[in-house]
């Protein structure tokens, strides 16, 4: 998923901020947690407030992305 992820990072420059973090990090302990992070893949998708919008677990098509990115950018 990294490469289709990347890409679609790449398109929304400037618009969406993406963030990885590294589950097995315990820095990010705390993130995980907030966040409810349960395996990998995990995503989730903040509004600009940093309120949860949409959670992800597992593999995601590009196109459900792109629909949540739509509808957050307008």
């Amino acid at each position: 998923m990294a490469p289709m992820v990347h890409g679609l990072e790449a398109k929304y420059a400037g618009q969406i901020d993406f963030f990885f973090l590294d589950a097995s990090d315990p820095a990010t302990s705390a993130l995980q947690r907030e966040y409810g992070f349960q395996y990998q893949p995990y995503f989730v998708l903040l509004d600009k407030y940093g309120q949860v919008v949409k959670r992800w677990n597992g593999f995601v098509r590009e196109q459900e992305f792109e629909a949540a990115f739509e509808s957050v950018l307008k």
